[in-house]
């Protein structure tokens, strides 16, 4: 097995100059970085340097792609009532449960079980979110019911009514 990497040694606060300097340099400029660490008692080659800037571009790409691949699914398809959260859970439910079945033990229990009973608190507060949103939208179809029904025996037109009720539903 290969030795650990130097860089993940580092003391929390050098790895996060490190970490923060990387992102600055556009992941370049190693021997600057290999020397600066060098300057603070870290001998750390630009190759190694460069084989964790590697990894964490990658995992930083990867997180910057999935942002904006969520902001960009909430702006076309606005989710009131959470089912992307809930498919979302269901996924790493999925996917944990076949890492518990693959791992031979090797995986730290105690970390498991506690992103299950996370999962399980947020899908209780999913459900009860779904709840609400569907009582909201109950009410305001009563509403705009009452509304129409009051508006119509006012004489007021067909599409002015239809315009009102749009406004109570939030419908563009």
């Amino acid at each position: 097995m290969p030795p650990r990497s130097k860089v993940v040694q580092l003391p929390p606060k050098v790895k996060e100059w490190l970490d923060q300097a990387l992102v600055e340099s556009n992941f370049s400029g190693y021997e600057l970085l290999s020397a600066e660490l060098a300057e603070r008692g870290y001998s750390i080659g630009k190759s190694a340097l460069h084989s964790y800037g590697q990894g964490f571009e990658e995992r930083l790409s990867a997180l910057r792609m999935a942002s904006e691949q969520a902001k960009a699914i909430v702006t076309a398809a606005p989710d009131d009532e959470g089912s992307v959260n809930e498919a979302l859970m269901r996924l790493v439910q999925e996917h944990l449960f076949k890492l518990l079945m693959s791992d031979d033990g090797k995986m730290d229990l105690a970390k498991v079980a506690k992103a299950v009973a996370e999962i399980g608190r947020a899908s209780v507060v999913q459900k009860k979110f779904a709840a609400e949103v569907e009582v909201r939208r109950a009410a305001l179809q009563e509403a705009a019911a009452v509304a129409e029904g009051a508006m119509a025996s006012q004489g007021m037109s067909k599409e002015a009514i239809d315009t009102i009720k749009r406004d109570i539903l939030g419908i563009s």
